[in-house]
């Protein structure tokens, strides 16, 4: 059977040339969140958080011994971030001993070249996962005030500021404390 595509397509489109399809077929979307995996921190990523931690805090960096600490404090709740078969990014979330519904966010960090590619929300809604399943009623953290940028992404997520914590950081800097209830 032969079909005549004259009647399957108007004749606008047998006719008309679509200048922007090439021009668009080129764009590269950097809309879209680059794919990571998350996962619990193991001994061998020690090296790379270490490079991240660096590179994102300079001379406040925490330092190796920490790092092990918190691997044997807080567990899986210790969280990495791959991509590309590379730790781009972690978080830090310890559950409170003497109240196992509260935890606090510790520290997290992604590598300057992943930043703004979904890395860090990725890495807080595997934590917010796991802290339910743990039934954690309670998450806080500290941001300093100056970082905006950090507190919109957890405002985003649901954080309310609880109060101000003068001079919180070694450089006097104020901190923000601020809550989620799960």
């Amino acid at each position: 059977m032969v079909v005549n595509s004259a009647l399957f397509f108007p004749t606008f489109f047998r006719t008309q040339r679509f200048p922007w399809t090439a021009k668009w077929s080129k764009m590269k979307d950097n809309r879209m969140p680059a794919t990571v995996a998350i996962r619990p921190f193991h001994p061998d990523d020690m090296e790379r958080i270490l490079e991240i931690e660096r590179a994102s805090f300079g001379r406040d960096a925490y330092d190796r011994n920490l790092f092990a600490e918190f691997f044997h404090t807080c567990g899986r709740l210790f969280l990495v971030a791959a991509g590309r078969k590379r730790v781009c990014g972690y978080m830090v979330t310890n559950i409170r001993g003497q109240w196992p519904d509260r935890a606090e966010l510790v520290s997290v960090a992604v590598d300057p070249p992943w930043r703004g590619q979904g890395v860090a929300a990725a890495l807080m809604r595997n934590t917010l996962r796991r802290l339910r399943l743990r039934r954690v009623a309670r998450f806080t953290l500290v941001v300093r005030e100056t970082n905006g940028t950090a507190r919109r992404v957890y405002e985003h997520y649901g954080f309310q500021k609880m109060r101000t914590l003068r001079r919180y950081y070694e450089d006097g800097e104020d901190g923000i404390l601020m809550r989620k209830i799960l």
